[in-house]
Formats: structure tokens, sequence, C-alpha cells
């Protein structure tokens, strides 16, 4: 009896960690605040990173929607978006609605973003810039702004083409650069390796999903996502990586134990 009692229970809870990791977690928006720097007296640049987006039938310009309204109550300064907004633009593609949605993220310093690997693919190709523009981020492409802070400083906000379907250059990347404080963005993770003697405080990245499902014994990873996987990173020269475990979900339509993240990072310059 106390064996069947076991057995019973357990179906019962593999299937309910199923259905939560189809049904509930994917939908559940989680925002991690974290502090860099030194606070001198000086008043931080709250950056907001978001990641991995993934739009598809299954995670539609509603659930955009909701992550646009939570980015906006924290109020940031820089919005930054690491790539992949389509999961598979040619199969999915309210191009008019995200656009739109995208346009209500407010950010007074400044919206950037950067090519992610299915930003090139599933014909996203063709219209991942123009998406941008209209919504006023500025699309990096091996290429940098130096944006002034109010306490007369400067970060360089610099984007890298992607790795695995563009032509990444760190070295045209950084050409411009006229700040003491580098934000390097990068969708894939292990491309950070590229740029660690060339005085960057920040690296940020998406593409790992964080593995989407997490339970022991069973890690998913992506291609140039297996050095760096998820969280911080001290690398050499004091270059810190973050990993953002993004937001939506690409090839099954669940998350376990890793639910959508905005990263959101008061930084002390």
């Amino acid at each position: 009896m106390k064996k069947r009692y076991f057995v019973y229970i357990s179906f019962l809870a593999i299937i309910g960690m199923i259905l939560y990791a189809f049904f509930i977690e994917p939908k559940r928006i989680v925002t991690h605040n974290y502090t860099i720097g030194n606070n001198e007296g000086q008043k931080p640049v709250k950056v907001v990173q978001l990641s991995d987006i993934h739009i598809q039938e299954k995670y539609p310009v509603a659930q955009l929607e909701k992550i646009v309204t939570k980015v906006n109550k924290e109020k940031p300064d820089i919005i930054l978006f690491t790539g992949d907004l389509f999961d598979n633009y040619a199969e999915y593609g309210p191009a008019e609605e995200v656009t739109a949605a995208l346009s209500r993220l407010t950010a007074p310093l400044g919206k950037y973003a950067v090519w992610g690997n299915h930003d090139y693919g599933g014909a996203a190709i063709r219209v991942y810039p123009e998406i941008l523009a209209a919504a006023d981020f500025q699309l990096l492409e091996n290429s940098g702004n130096n944006v002034s802070l109010p306490n007369g400083k400067s970060i360089y906000i610099a984007g890298l083409d992607d790795s695995l379907l563009g032509n990444s250059s760190v070295t045209d990347t950084l050409a411009n650069r006229q700040s003491d404080y580098t934000i390097l963005l990068s969708h894939e993770p292990d491309e950070a390796d590229a740029a660690l003697d060339q005085n960057v405080q920040l690296i940020l990245s998406g593409h790992s999903h964080g593995g989407q499902v997490k339970i022991p014994f069973f890690t998913i990873k992506n291609t140039m996502a297996e050095k760096y996987f998820e969280g911080f990173y001290t690398l050499a020269n004091d270059t810190i990586l973050y990993v953002n475990t993004g937001l939506g979900t690409t090839k099954i339509q669940a998350r376990f134990r890793v639910p959508p993240e905005i990263a959101v990072f008061d930084i002390y310059v």
C-alpha cells in the first residue's frame, strides 16, 4: 500500500512539474536588481538589460506588453537589448505590434540593441533593423556610442555583431570610444574572451537561456554559451560578465527553475 501511494504521489508530482514548466514559469517575469561599482555619493546610472524575448505564437505580443510595463516601472536611464527578438519570424512575426510595444519602452539616455543569431535567421534579418529603428532603438553592429551622463562623465555603449551568423569585431566596436567606462553587448557570452585586454568594465550577454530547464544531471548548453552560462563572472583585468537567462523560450516552450528575467543594474561610474 505504501509503495503504491508513493508511486501515485510521485506521478502527480511529475505531472505538476511538467504543467508548471510549460504553462506557469514561462510567464513568470522576475526582476533581478544588482549594484556595480563603488558608491561614493554619486547618483548611479540605472541600466536595464533585456535578452532573448523570442516572440512566437506561444509567447505573443501580450507577453511583451507585460515586459514593457515592468521595465518602465524601473524608470531606467538606459535600456539594452542583447538580441533574439523573434524565435522564427517567418512562422510568427507581428512586426507592427512588436514595434508599437517596444516604442513604449522609455529611457532618457537611450535604447540600444545588438544582433542575435535568431535575428539573422528565420527571415528576421529583413525586418529587425527597421523594427528597432521605428521603436527608437539604436542597433549597434560592431559599433558604439559615447553616452554623456548628468554628472559630466560618460559611458561607451558598444555592441558586437552576432558571433555565430554575423561578423563580430571587437576592434571595430571599440574604435570610436572616448569614455572611461565601457559596457559591451555581445549576444553570445563566450565571445567575452575576445575583449579581455580591451579595458572593458562590463559585458552583457544572453543566448544561453540559463539552459531553460534546470534539473539534476541535465543541462542544455548552446554553442558559444558553454564556458559562460548564467549570472556573473569576474574575468581577467577586472572585466565583469553578466549572462542574462532571457525572457522567452526556444526549441521547447518550457522553463523550469529558470524564470524569465529582467536584469536591472545600478552602475556607479
